[in-house]
């Protein structure tokens, strides 16, 4: 399976920036969660030193405050504000503990110590306590306060779905900028595989971009290839029209004079006969090996079978033979009008060969898939000869004039192209229905 550039260069870029914006939240994060309980930290330690401060006993030893520490927290029932003092003569709490109590202290001397533990109501409560001596205590006093760290945690996840959001729009913006990126950086390779693909349907001769310096060179490149390839082309059809002209003229002075003989020699017109069938083997195949080297172009089936028809129907005046061509006007093939021309003139010259009274040419352009070129006749068909009548050099009749290299020609060529040639009875007309397939080119 392919893999598409873009696709694996945008997935990079998501895993990167996921990755990279991952971590810096969890770093952001860490930061502004510790600032949030440190300043929690700093309200509670505040509050413990002005309890503290306050702290003292009465005659009887009990503890209590000297004098009142500020905040209404601390004065409204279960409000998440507390203080607690515990000492010989027994507990003093803040109007705010109601009948609850703080869990028991167990601060040591000289530290003050920090819990998370269950409040009054079960809720997390962060608790600092502090062991203290006064001079008029017949003991050393617990001082501990308490706050309800429901507040801090709302807070804190306030803050992380801020930081989610933030840092999930930042990550979409990035990411979306990145593909952008990469699809603009990689717009020239995409132009040239529209360029070469052109050049393949023979729309233009050669790439001609202007592309960046990172792939210059590679566009030159080609270029220079498919002028080579066009020069080795040229070369090639050149010599197959030498040879052409060389060998075609002594084989027809050669068959010609032998049939002026009287009686003709039949081992001499055998002979003959095989040379010339292999005279136009080797012709075919060195122009089908030409023009497998280059880009194909583009013609007109429909137009070429009319131009068929009109020759056809000249060469055979005296006999009442119907040549009908009908179909897509506006399809067209990818190859060559000569190569074209050869197939579709195989194809229909065979037909009126057989043919009673009736040929039938029909263009059809299948939707997103080939071309269609029906060749169909009313002669007698074809029964299990139809694997023989595609084999060079076989022919079925041998009353009848020919090589026997037509039809085997045409399947060659249409598999040069990219096609195919079937050949089978023919529904409507009863004779043979040959079915020529090959690729579809631009409309015009």
């Amino acid at each position: 399976m392919r893999r598409s550039l873009t696709l694996r260069l945008a997935l990079l870029a998501v895993l990167w920036v996921a990755a990279g914006l991952a971590l810096a939240g969890w770093f952001v994060a860490g930061i502004a969660v510790r600032q949030i309980e440190a300043a929690a930290d700093a309200r509670l330690s505040a509050l413990l030193d002005a309890v503290v401060a306050a702290a003292g006993t009465d005659a009887a030893g009990r503890p209590r405050l000297t004098r009142p520490v500020a905040g209404p927290e601390l004065e409204r029932p279960l409000s998440g504000q507390y203080w607690q003092i515990t000492g010989p003569g027994g507990v003093a709490t803040s109007r705010s503990l109601w009948d609850a109590r703080l869990p028991p202290p167990v601060a040591r001397d000289g530290e003050i110590l920090a819990r998370d533990l269950p409040g009054p109501r079960g809720n997390p409560t962060r608790i600092l306590e502090r062991r203290v001596e006064l001079p008029d205590s017949p003991g050393p006093l617990q001082v501990q306060v308490a706050m309800s760290r429901e507040g801090t945690l709302a807070e804190e996840a306030r803050l992380l779905r801020g930081l989610i959001i933030a840092f999930a729009l930042v990550g979409i913006g990035l990411v979306g900028g990145l593909v952008l990126q990469v699809i603009w950086g990689l717009r020239p390779l995409r132009q040239a595989r529209r360029a070469l693909a052109e050049v393949r349907a023979g729309r233009r001769d050669r790439l001609g971009l202007d592309a960046p310096a990172e792939i210059a060179p590679l566009v030159a490149e080609i270029d220079a290839l498919i002028e080579q390839n066009r020069a080795t082309i040229e070369r090639a059809r050149s010599h197959v029209g030498n040879l052409a002209h060389a060998l075609k003229t002594p084989v027809a002075v050669l068959r010609n004079a032998l049939d002026r003989m009287r009686p003709p020699p039949a081992e001499a017109l055998a002979a003959a006969g095989e040379l010339e069938r292999v005279v136009q083997h080797h012709l075919a195949r060195a122009r089908a090996s030409a023009l497998s080297g280059g880009a194909a172009a583009e013609a007109a089936p429909r137009a070429v079978a009319e131009e068929v028809a009109t020759a056809l129907r000249r060469l055979q005046p005296g006999r009442a033979l119907a040549i009908e061509v009908e179909g897509d006007a506006g399809a067209r093939v990818r190859a060559d009008r000569q190569d074209l021309i050869e197939m579709i003139g195989n194809l229909m010259e065979n037909a009126c060969k057989w043919a009673v009274s009736r040929v039938s040419v029909r263009v059809t352009a299948m939707p997103g898939g080939p071309v269609r070129i029906l060749v169909e006749d009313d002669g007698p068909g074809l029964a299990d000869e139809v694997p023989a009548a595609l084999t060079r050099g076989v022919r079925l009749d041998e009353s009848r004039p020919g090589a026997g290299l037509g039809l085997a020609i045409v399947a060659d060529l249409a598999g040069l192209h990219g096609g195919r040639l079937c050949m089978e009875r023919s529904a409507a007309l009863g004779g043979v229905a040959a079915m020529l397939e090959l690729p579809a080119g631009q409309r015009r």
